[in-house]
């Protein structure tokens, strides 16, 4: 990931000197356990306690073996000297690589939760503050009912909170390693040194594994920091579109000395929704990656090596800065109340013909006949002829039905505030 995009913590974590700490913490693992066993002796395991990440020496040995876990090892095993033989005893590389991976997946993990929960706070406020502001609600894009800015903010709350869940599923799936030797059988590592292993990394071994980790696990990983992104992705494009110079009614911040454009002075465009929606198609790109990496020849190949030390570091990255800027987006959000009670009124009525087909119907009338009665005079509006409630009022099937004021009372905004307070009450909002 570019450095535009990569916040430190998280490139902190897919550092390779972060790796390289995480391989030796596995191999130290690894070597604390065969001593529990009596295998390597205590003062031996001494000195193991000490060793160190040799850099230089390790591209040293890499230019010469092409290997990057030999490489490692090897020059960890020279400086120690004597006890440096003990180091990847009875191990192949994934049993060190697939382990760290998943250590590294559960410290962006970490992160990726924390966004997740800052962002949910700042929603959370944002649709609390705004649940009784009436706007227009919109399907196809075109105006059908009034609803609350606040109400659309909790349907984002909601979308967050099962964000929430699908990352913790998805992690828990990865806080497992293994450490099962060539092909799994644990023939030169026996089971416990796994157990012991696992134990002192805080991970599970894998119930059965071959010499890698199988990729389900990172599949699933993928496709749900897809999914989120996906999230991000249509609450941006909501606020693109409520941006819209015909709209109106809510803007992304735009600071004092910001320019939208080189050529319109006046162009204030929502280029920080549009850059979320952009990196979204990358994880969605990332998560079809993801999903070719669970095939891979018999026992193991390393088709999804390679992919895999572009894609996951990616779409950690990628993912922690659009949840942050999706965050940063909510807390300088630009409301604009004036502009949604103007909207409401565009259409002269028409949002209400619902209301009245209700009304007709709870009195008696057929929904048939009561749908064509409404429906002739919105047509009537839509052709530019007047508003709703003048043809209603004026048609004496409604007044047979409908009293002048029960007539008007259904053309009141408000009416669709009698319900807001149940999602906000389910959400625990209130």
């Amino acid at each position: 990931m570019i450095p535009r995009y990569t916040r430190p913590a998280m490139g902190g974590v897919w550092s390779d000197e972060h790796r390289a700490e995480l391989w030796l913490k596995v191999e130290l693992a690894v070597c604390e356990a065969w001593t529990a066993m009596g295998v390597i002796p205590e003062e031996d395991m001494a000195a193991i306690r000490g060793a160190s990440i040799q850099t230089d020496r390790s591209a040293e040995l890499f230019r010469q073996t092409h290997h990057d876990m030999i490489a490692f090892t090897r020059a960890i095993a020279e400086h120690l000297g004597p006890p440096g033989r003990w180091i990847h005893l009875g191990l192949t590389s994934s049993d060190v690589l697939d382990t760290a991976l998943s250590l590294q997946i559960q410290e962006a993990a970490d992160i990726l939760a924390e966004d997740l929960r800052q962002l949910e706070a700042v929603l959370s406020e944002l649709a609390v503050r705004f649940k009784h502001t009436l706007m227009i609600g919109r399907t196809h894009g075109v105006h059908a009912e009034p609803t609350t800015f606040g109400h659309k903010l909790a349907v984002f709350v909601a979308q967050v909170r099962r964000d929430c869940r699908r990352l913790e599923l998805a992690r828990d799936e990865l806080r497992v390693g293994k450490i099962s030797g060539a092909v799994g059988t644990h023939a030169n590592v026996p089971a416990e040194i796994e157990e012991r292993t696992m134990a002192l990394l805080g991970l599970a071994p894998a119930e059965a594994s071959t010499q890698i980790l199988q990729r389900d696990r990172h599949a699933q990983f993928v496709c749900t920091l897809a999914v989120i992104a996906a999230t991000l992705e249509q609450q941006a494009t909501e606020i693109r579109a409520l941006q819209r110079t015909e709209i109106g009614e809510a803007f992304e911040p735009f600071s004092s000395g910001q320019q939208g454009s080189s050529a319109m002075p006046h162009k204030r465009n929502p280029e920080l929704c549009e850059r979320l929606c952009g990196m979204a198609r990358l994880l969605r790109g990332h998560a079809m990656t993801a999903l070719d990496n669970v095939a891979v020849w018999h026992e193991r190949d390393i088709s999804h090596s390679s992919a895999e030390r572009l894609i996951l570091p990616d779409a950690c990255i990628a993912l922690d800065y659009m949840l942050d800027l999706l965050r940063s987006i909510y807390d300088g959000l630009d409301v604009a109340p004036d502009a949604m009670k103007r909207n409401l009124g565009m259409t002269h009525g028409l949002i209400y013909s619902g209301q009245v087909l209700l009304a007709l119907v709870e009195s008696g009338m057929s929904r048939g006949e009561a749908y064509d009665i409404v429906q002739a005079a919105a047509r009537r509006v839509w052709a530019g002829d007047g508003d709703l409630l003048t043809h209603l009022s004026s048609d004496p099937r409604v007044g047979e039905r409908l009293t002048a004021e029960e007539l008007q009372a259904l053309f009141d905004p408000s009416y669709h505030l009698r319900g807001i307070e149940v999602p906000f009450a389910r959400l625990g909002l209130i």
